[in-house]
């Protein structure tokens, strides 16, 4: 028995290394969120938190493992995000134009593993990604004004070269779940993250840096920290199960490249969120699943601070992204169309966290897309082994409002209106496949 202990745990070992692995991430459907972990719930909206048919329980509800039984869960999301932003009716006219993002193709990988100790008790381990504050923008054809009233080429935030961001969040959730009773169960999965950002071009704004020297293209800084996520699922009756999960904030090392950046010095938690979900299931072959997700970015300093925060960048109380908690709603539908192929769509809707008065900080990171439409299925292999894949159609989405630079160059410095309006523009889709093992 202990040999077969130390086996386990040498595979969850495997599982974790490979996550400290996995390279940059990117992603974003709900804010910089994915709309749903795991294949099959990509495939259903994202509608999780009553799944208990992967081992993705340690990013949606621990609980779900001890349901899952014996199995090995690796895939990978192709997203393609398409994002574009613009200037019009500014009276300084060279600061008028648009400009789209060059990158347009990540791949976000996925692992799970989970074991059965006993039969109420299993052991696993969850490894996924958060992104989507991920833009890489040309310079343009844009023109600045200098205090000597000349003119001097810039990207579309006045600084030099290309402007951008990067953001990548990788946790690893170990995960414990224990059943209470035959069909109710709890589940807890501490949070172990790692995250990496970097920015450049934005040059401009270091007159209003309490760190200039730690605001942009320092490279990629990284930091860590730690949270938790618990979990309750019950099937009521064969046609009704219901679930919650709730994550806490993960508190993470501050950005010390960029403490003149994001405010309290470098700051830059992941913000705590729950969700609450049930499934029902008509018949054996049928299970529609409806889930409530709140995220609540506003209480992280540096996503939540307006941007019109008159404190400096970095300062406590410095401007942020503005970005508002959200709700997000996902319905799922599924249906075993035989023993070998299991058909899914699903539809997610995300509040967009984004204000008028936030555009031009969010020129950067343009998280607005609210309506998510997704299909998939699942075809067995064989006993042993299945193939799922899931694709997500994210439809066009603007935010309009009035340009920071009105304020910036507001009289005497230049004329009214001189930065005019901005726009942002996101659109979306992801096509992803998984395999996964029992044993």
């Amino acid at each position: 028995m202990g040999h077969l202990r130390r086996g386990r745990l040498k595979s969850l070992l495997g599982v974790i290394v490979a996550g400290a692995l996995v390279p940059s991430l990117a992603g974003a459907t709900d804010g910089y969120f994915s709309h749903g972990y795991g294949m099959k719930s990509l495939g259903m909206g994202g509608a999780s938190v009553t799944r208990t048919d992967d081992g993705f329980g340690g990013a949606n509800n621990p609980a779900e493992m001890v349901f899952a039984g014996n199995r090995f869960d690796i895939g990978l999301d192709w997203f393609s995000p398409t994002r574009s932003a613009s200037r019009a009716d500014a009276a300084i006219t060279p600061l008028n134009g648009d400009v789209n993002s060059d990158s347009k193709n990540f791949y976000i990988p996925e692992i799970a593993y989970n074991q059965m100790m006993q039969p109420n008790l299993s052991l696993g381990v969850t490894v996924f990604g958060n992104g989507g504050m991920n833009t890489d923008y040309p310079q343009g054809n844009f023109q600045c004004p200098t205090p000597s009233g000349t003119f001097v080429p810039a990207n579309m935030l006045c600084g030099q070269g290309r402007l951008g961001v990067n953001l990548s969040q990788l946790i690893v959730a170990p995960t414990l779940a224990y059943k209470l009773a035959p069909d109710h169960a709890v589940g807890v999965a501490p949070l172990l993250a790692y995250q990496r950002f970097s920015i450049v071009g934005v040059q401009s704004f270091a007159p209003l840096s309490s760190a200039p020297a730690n605001l942009t293209n320092n490279g990629d800084a990284s930091s860590t920290g730690a949270g938790v996520r618990i979990g309750y699922l019950g099937r009521l009756s064969p046609l009704v199960s219901i679930g919650a999960t709730y994550a806490s904030k993960i508190s993470m090392r501050k950005f010390d490249r960029y403490k003149g950046l994001f405010a309290d010095q470098g700051g830059f938690d992941i913000p705590s969120n729950f969700a609450i979900g049930a499934s029902l299931h008509p018949s054996t072959a049928w299970t529609i699943a409806l889930d409530y997700e709140r995220i609540y970015y506003n209480s992280v300093s540096s996503v939540g601070n307006p941007s019109t925060n008159q404190a400096p960048l970095g300062a406590a109380n410095g401007p942020g992204f503005g970005w508002q908690d959200i709700n997000v709603g996902k319905l799922g539908v599924e249906y075993t169309v035989n023993p070998s192929w299991i058909v899914r769509a699903g539809y997610n809707w995300s509040q967009n966290p984004i204000q008028p008065r936030d555009v031009t900080f969010n020129i950067l990171a343009p998280g607005v897309v609210q309506d998510h439409f997704t299909l998939g299925f699942t075809y067995a292999v064989n006993a042993k082994s299945e193939l799922t894949m899931a694709y997500m159609y994210a439809p066009s989405k603007t935010v309009t409002g009035s340009s920071l630079f009105n304020a910036l160059f507001a009289p005497p410095a230049g004329p009214p209106n001189a930065g005019g309006t901005e726009t942002i523009k996101l659109s979306e889709f992801s096509l992803g496949v998984a395999w996964a093992m029992r044993f």
